[in-house]
């Protein structure tokens, strides 16, 4: 098994040239860890990382004459959330919050993972709100910091 330290570059500025692109899918939940195995024709990949670098849709893990490899984030099943004001946003992430649940802002609209309960969350403090397959730029991250609720 090949152990990765660093991806090898992006696709979004990698010289592929004519060489044909393999994909290895991973959840946005994996590329939040530093250390990760993943299955390619090249064969297993390990992917560990030191620091804060995490692995990014795109990155290079192998390259070779004929292949690059790299890895494509699946999407992830969200609801997002259009807040018309400014207290509709902050009625909506203080339910949401309530619910512990995590959260991510992308420009104006409010991104969480999908719950069968949380369009009617969504609903009651009139946001508008679509159901979406989005590929994110990072993986929802929970809050562990001690709090109560006095």
């Amino acid at each position: 098994m090949m152990v990765l330290v660093a991806p090898l570059g992006n696709l979004s500025d990698f010289a592929v040239g004519a060489r044909s692109i393999e994909r290895v899918f991973v959840r946005s939940d994996d590329y939040a860890k530093r250390v990760l195995r993943l299955e390619t024709s090249a064969g297993d990949v390990g992917v560990r990382f030191a620091g804060e670098r995490r692995l990014r849709n795109g990155d290079v893990l192998y390259a070779d004459e004929a292949v690059v490899v790299a890895v494509a984030v699946e999407p992830d099943d969200v609801l997002v959330g259009r807040p018309p004001t400014i207290a509709a946003a902050l009625a909506l992430a203080h339910a949401l919050g309530n619910r512990h649940l995590p959260v991510q802002i992308d420009g104006d609209e409010i991104v969480v993972r999908y719950d069968p309960l949380l369009p009617g969350v969504f609903a009651e403090r009139e946001v508008p709100f679509a159901r979406e397959r989005r590929v994110l730029r990072e993986p929802f991250r929970h809050a562990h910091a001690p709090h109560g609720h006095d």
